[in-house]
């Protein structure tokens, strides 16, 4: 077993507000191609003190927002989901790829850089009308983002937010995402790159 080697205070009535995700996420360069700085957060989830700071920097965005749900999208955006809307009293609603949900589905196709992916979600996932935060780990070129709020659309939910811990400006995905019309908030950046 690892030892935790960053101290985060998360039990602080008044959280930090100086907490930055990028003190704790891994860049591996050239992965999974050459050229590529990968993001990993795999390293900030690991650190329980770390994990704790990073959901809890979302409750404090959300909590006082009047949300009804949680999409989150697979498989990263579980991670960050599930806690949130759990803490926040709220459903949380999976967003799949292709071919793992058992009931009646509604999807949305969307562009990879080298092909074409599916998003589904439950026919019965959301209401109208409800208000719901969709989330996600990192923010590339926004495909996935955006067919994950087309499919509450479709469901007559309102988007009132996407989230994520980290935005790749550069490759268009936030600013894409705002274009639509919806919300963005992104915890970190890394520009460039």
């Amino acid at each position: 077993m690892g030892s935790c080697r960053y101290n985060v205070d998360s039990s602080k009535a008044k959280r930090d507000s100086m907490f930055d995700p990028k003190d704790y996420i891994r860049t591996v360069p050239d992965w999974p191609k050459p050229g590529v700085q990968f993001r990993d957060i795999t390293t900030l989830l690991s650190n329980g003190p770390v994990f704790r700071q990073l959901i809890d920097t979302f409750i404090d965005r959300y909590q006082p927002v009047g949300l009804d749900a949680v999409v989150g999208i697979d498989a990263r955006g579980f991670i960050l989901g599930a806690p949130l809307a759990y803490q926040l009293g709220l459903a949380f609603v999976p967003v799949r790829k292709q071919g793992k949900l058992p009931f009646d589905t509604f999807e949305e196709a969307y562009e990879l850089e080298y092909g074409e992916a599916i998003l589904q979600v439950h026919a019965d996932a959301l209401d109208p009308g409800q208000r719901v935060l969709v989330i996600d780990d990192l923010v590339a070129t926004g495909g996935t983002l955006m067919a994950a709020c087309k499919l509450v659309q479709r469901l007559g939910a309102d988007v009132h937010e996407c989230a994520a811990i980290v935005d790749l400006p550069a490759l268009g995905g936030s600013q894409a995402v705002l274009d639509a019309g919806f919300g963005f908030h992104a915890l970190c950046q890394y520009e460039g790159d």
